[in-house]
């Protein structure tokens, strides 16, 4: 069967997103959106623009209860989107949220059963590609509900990821991706480069009029749980302009949620200083209320004044409310100030430690700053060391840029550091929230016309531990280099040998392979080798512990291999030992182990 939609889905930290064009359309201006069918409240079913993207898990006895029924799903004992999120101040135990960061982060086994993060042992609980997996079957069921004539597993789909997922979060994303029924045909693209490519759909051939040889291009993407930062530059070929992604930054766990939590530690002072101390049920509900009055306050045309009411808990307030104003002044103050100050481009993110001792969970950043995290991003890729790297473009994206004046603040803090206010890119029409899916779409429609493509291949170089020879001392390791076996930028869909002596490979036993990669080291080429680096320039991904099998038995302890590296259409990192012996090879994967 022909493909007879171009099909985009933002899978987002907060909130997920279906866009599509038809296959055979003309104008790939107006990707639509997809309303996604959900529970709002028990029994209570709306339509809405987008999936949140919270997971609540509910006793054994409420799967007979119909409660939690959908049209395509029935006895269910948990459900997906609002209600998930509304439930967060009632049941917060029971909510599992941020799947998608705990995709990326390598402290934890992404299989394993562990969200929601410190539940009671009574709570139910599923590993982050499981609730990964359940958003994606919940988009997917919303899709041939309303599409009964074209499934989406004959469609062309086009999934995103942020630019900072390395080749083991895209791996476990893909795998969890093909589990919920997406074709296997389905590619991955990069969040901000969606971003770029929606704006690109609403441009037309208008975009060269705005961009030209040597612009470079600040994607600025702040949501409600994730910071994403990429840079695209603008060069020729043949007389033609294109658009080349020069650099993405790590990723960065702040965005709006914090922006409504420190309102919401401000009004709880105000209503404790009038007697009324909240209960951590009310604090959460305090939480969600702040956020209305964020989007409120800092929207067009706003009042001088938000409402923000919470339920009483008293014996004397059980069935009212308790309310306090947020001033317009008020929120802008204390955001501008938190999360957009004036900052010098020197200046880094800073590590705030209340102690030596943490809890265990995501790797939230300690600094809240956004302006700071920019400023070091574009320092550090000047790559010499000195100065920076000067946006001459900036295109905002996220829900936190719908407001107008956060946008400007931006603007005005890289002005400073420039003395140059960088052009903003704007859209004819303000969809920030569902920008990244409709560029998804009409990357995928684009694919098949011919139209303006981004340039990028890999967002980072990758290497190979490998262990030094030399004399055992007690207690100590032998050094470990690191060989360069990916460069950045290797296209995808392309593979090279990686020119470097033969390696012993351990075979027949377990063994423990590391492996590291580097957004800045740009200047490295296959088989060039670290003896010594800073965390700064390589950060270890996941090690994989393997028990390679061998067709004979070896004379000598390792097997002399060479390294083949491959880089899969989907962007993904293959490296293939290939003997030096025989006919044999290996490959190294990052997802070694099942799900149980």
């Amino acid at each position: 069967m022909s493909v007879q939609y171009f099909i985009g889905i933002d899978l987002g930290t907060t909130n997920s997103v279906v866009a599509y064009l038809p296959a055979d359309s003309e104008d790939a201006t107006e990707p639509k959106i997809l309303p996604i069918p959900q529970l709002v409240a028990a029994g209570t079913k709306e339509s809405l623009n987008g999936l949140a993207s919270f997971l609540y898990i509910g006793e054994k006895n409420e799967s007979g209860s119909g409660t939690y029924d959908l049209d395509w799903a029935k006895k269910r004992n948990f459900a997906v989107g609002e209600l998930a999120r509304r439930n967060a101040a009632e049941v917060p135990q029971r909510i599992v949220g941020g799947a998608k960061s705990w995709l990326a982060h390598h402290g934890v086994d992404r299989h394993d059963k562990i969200l929601p993060y410190n539940a009671p042992d009574e709570v139910a609980k599923v590993s982050p590609v499981t609730a990964t997996r359940l958003y994606l079957e919940h988009l997917i069921a919303a899709w041939n509900s309303a599409m009964p004539d074209a499934p989406l597993e004959d469609q062309e789909v086009v999934l995103t990821v942020p630019a900072s997922f390395d080749a083991s979060a895209r791996e476990l994303t893909h795998e969890a991706a093909i589990a919920a029924g997406l074709p296997a045909q389905l590619v991955l693209l990069e969040e901000p480069q969606a971003a770029v490519y929606a704006w690109l759909a609403d441009q037309g051939d208008r975009w060269r009029r705005k961009l030209s040889v040597g612009s470079q291009l600040l994607v600025c993407d702040v949501g409600g749980g994730t910071t994403d930062l990429t840079l695209v530059g603008v060069s020729e070929d043949a007389g033609n302009l294109f658009l080349e992604r020069l650099a993405v930054g790590n990723h960065l766990l702040v965005g709006g949620d914090n922006m409504d939590l420190a309102l919401a530690y401000e009004m709880a002072s105000q209503f404790a200083e009038a007697g009324n101390d909240l209960d951590p049920w009310q604090s959460v509900s305090l939480w969600h209320a702040c956020r209305a009055a964020k989007e409120r306050l800092l929207g067009e045309k706003p009042p001088k004044k938000h409402s923000i009411s919470v339920l009483g808990r008293g014996s004397k307030l059980v069935g009212g409310t308790i309310s306090h104003d947020l001033k317009k002044q008020q929120a802008i103050d204390l955001l501008l100030a938190g999360f957009f100050p004036e900052c010098k481009l020197t200046d880094r993110p800073a590590q705030h430690r209340a102690s030596g001792f943490q809890e265990m969970g995501l790797p939230f950043e300690s600094e809240a700053a956004i302006t700071r995290h920019v400023a070091a991003f574009l320092s550090d890729q000047s790559g010499s060391g000195k100065g920076a790297v000067q946006p001459t473009h900036v295109l905002f994206n996220g829900g936190v840029f719908r407001s107008a004046l956060l946008r400007s603040r931006m603007k005005e803090v890289i002005a400073k550091w420039f003395k140059q206010e960088p052009t903003e890119l704007s859209r004819t029409r303000d969809d920030l929230d569902v920008a990244v899916a409709r560029g998804a779409a009409y990357y995928g429609w684009s694919k098949h016309r011919g139209a303006i493509r981004i340039r990028g291949g890999t967002a980072r170089s990758y290497y190979v531990g490998i262990e030094s020879a030399g004399l055992a001392v007690p207690g100590t390791q032998r050094p470990l280099h690191a060989l360069c076996v990916v460069p950045f930028g290797m296209e995808e869909g392309t593979e090279q040998d990686v020119p470097a002596d033969e390696i012993g490979l351990v075979v027949g036993e377990p063994a423990q392979f590391r492996f590291f990669g580097s957004s800045t080291r740009k200047q490295d080429k296959p088989g060039d080798v670290l003896r010594r680096w800073s965390e700064s320039d390589l950060q270890e991904t996941d090690s994989l512990e393997a028990t390679l099998t061998v067709d004979d038995v070896p004379d000598q302890p390792l097997m002399p291999v060479r390294f083949q590296s491959r880089v899969t259409e989907l962007g993904m990192f293959e490296l293939w030992c290939v003997s030096a012996e025989s006919e044999q090879r290996w490959k190294l994967e990052f997802s070694v182990r099942e799900e149980t």
